[in-house]
């Protein structure tokens, strides 16, 4: 009988393990590849209007101001790019990465130096659940976003021309339906643009052939 109800046990931990979404450690750098090459069509992004935007409408004291499940995302234009969510730990209310996150960010920067990825910039968004207040939540979001983009930058060497990082606080969900759940605190990595290629430079004029000497004139006599 123990037998038995130690099999059930572990066929029912099994099942569970199996339903539990893959931690972001155990995502491969092909899944970041596939989920960040599907790029198509850039969309006009004005970050800074955008950080303006984000931090004037966290100060709304409004009665009328719908709750956060209810509110139009702020930049709905993002949420037609390629993205991938990654669940970076932090130290609580602070932009610090913990240790064990540095793994995932590793494998988003061997993921940006694929082939596949090469011709693209990417903005870095971050992300808080409603909880606390609006406008701590959206500074503290762009911290985490510049946090996240200088240890790219900075530890795995991506170059800063193809990273830009903005801040959304709880401005934007990623899971409206739930919003203190631990989802809505995500980093999302979303393709926003080709690269731009500088043009080769012009082949040098070829060089003017040198006169050639003139033979004497005779003179007559």
């Amino acid at each position: 009988m123990r037998r038995s109800t130690s099999l059930l046990g572990m066929i029912a931990a099994s099942l569970l393990l199996a339903s539990l979404p893959a931690r972001a450690q155990e995502v491969t750098r092909e899944d970041i590849v596939r989920q960040l090459s599907r790029f198509e069509t850039a969309p006009t992004l004005d970050l800074p209007a955008l950080k303006q935007q984000t931090q004037e409408r966290s100060k709304i004291r409004s009665r009328n101001e719908p709750p956060p499940q209810k509110r139009t995302p702020i930049a709905p234009e993002l949420m037609n790019l390629p993205a991938f969510n990654v669940d970076i730990q932090f130290d609580v209310d602070t932009p610090i990465v913990r240790p064990e996150s540095y793994q995932a960010v590793g494998r988003i920067a061997d993921a940006m130096v694929y082939a596949d990825l090469l011709p693209y910039t990417f903005l870095i968004v971050g992300h808080i659940e409603a909880n606390g207040k609006r406008e701590s939540n959206v500074l503290l979001s762009q911290r985490r976003a510049d946090a996240i983009r200088d240890i790219l930058a900075n530890t795995f060497k991506i170059s800063v021309k193809r990273l830009q990082s903005v801040g959304l606080g709880e401005e934007q969900l990623l899971d409206p339906s739930k919003p203190t759940a631990p989802v809505n605190q995500q980093i999302q990595i979303i393709t926003v643009a080709k690269t731009i290629e500088e043009a080769a430079p012009p082949p040098p004029a070829p060089a003017a052939a040198a006169p050639g000497k003139q033979a004497p004139r005779k003179h007559r006599n």
